[in-house]
């Protein structure tokens, strides 16, 4: 049988295909090294059923933390419980604001051609998450957003939910590996507005039980610092915005703004379909980040410019063989 590695060093010679198999193998290369990965999540990833491809490379370790949107952080649980619930729109090209009204009114949220339903998604574990929020405030605890999503699949309480096989959750995968997520800007995200509400409601009583941004980063300058101690440390960016933006910046943190020596990235990958543009963070091509002190010169660096949702499955398939 032909495996996708296979295939792909068949058929992908040139151009876009064949930085797809220049990826993979540099990523293979970096692990063999003793080098670790930070895969970050843009766009709509978890929605595009992710999982499937990266849950398997988070248990067979090949990542070793995530940074993603806050989107993309709940909208892996939102599938997990809802998946059935779920109404797909191929056609969605051709949708006029009109059928778009439909769709609102049916509680169906639209990301390109899959609508997640509001009823049986998301607030389906609405409750479930207000009352750890609210525990965490009457015991005056705080945590990240990736701390009370895992406290909700530990909980038991979405079992019953469950309608895709959890082999295919990415973040029941981080979780049975403890791997760190961080989420910048976790509060433009469904569930973060959710817990804006709550508190201007006076269901939770303070902002205060939810770990903040600049806490976030002074976390990864901790897990940064101690694992470049002794591997070196690779990031495979998915999308562009804030979050490639926010973990890339670490680096620069640590030996610009603390003067303190530690190893720059040393595998770079952007999957994206942005325009290249020097006038823009998400089309940035990698040796601009050589000037802010986040790769070197001789850092293996590949910009694809491609559809992740259908270049990512393929080196993540790549990698694991």
């Amino acid at each position: 049988m032909t495996t996708i590695k296979n295939f792909m060093k068949k058929h992908f010679k040139h151009f876009n295909a064949a930085v797809c198999v220049d990826a993979a193998e540099g990523w293979i290369r970096h692990l063999d090294k003793g080098g670790k990965m930070l895969v970050t999540l843009a766009g709509a990833m978890s929605t595009a059923e992710l999982g499937i491809s990266l849950a398997e490379m988070i248990r067979q370790d090949k990542v070793h933390a995530i940074s993603c949107t806050g989107a993309n952080l709940e909208e892996d649980i939102f599938n997990l419980v809802a998946h059935t619930h779920y109404e797909r729109v191929p056609h969605y090209r051709y949708l006029t604001a009109e059928d778009e009204v439909n769709l609102l009114k049916k509680g169906m949220n639209r990301v390109t051609d899959t609508c997640i339903p509001e009823d049986t998604a998301i607030r389906r574990i609405e409750q479930e998450v207000l009352e750890l929020w609210q525990a965490a405030d009457r015991a005056q605890k705080r945590y990240f957003p990736y701390e009370y999503m895992y406290q909700l699949l530990d909980s038991g309480l979405l079992d019953r939910f469950c309608e895709i096989d959890p082999k295919n959750s990415w973040l029941l995968a981080a979780k049975e590996k403890n791997l760190p997520i961080v989420t910048p800007g976790w509060e433009d995200s469904t569930l973060g507005n959710i817990f804006v509400s709550h508190v201007i409601a006076g269901d939770i009583s303070t902002y205060n039980i939810m770990k903040s941004g600049p806490e976030q980063m002074a976390v990864l300058v901790d897990w940064y610092k101690a694992l470049s101690s002794h591997h070196s440390i690779g990031f495979f960016q998915i999308g562009g915005g804030i979050a490639g933006d926010f973990p890339i910046c670490v680096v620069p943190l640590i030996r610009q703004d603390l003067q303190e020596k530690v190893p720059l990235w040393g595998y770079f990958c952007q999957v994206s379909d942005s325009t290249t543009s020097f006038g823009s963070y998400s089309g940035a091509v990698p040796n601009e980040k050589i000037t802010w002190g986040k790769l070197d010169a001789t850092t293996p660096s590949y910009v694809i410019e491609s559809d992740a949702s259908i270049v990512a499955p393929l080196i993540f398939a790549y990698v694991t063989g």
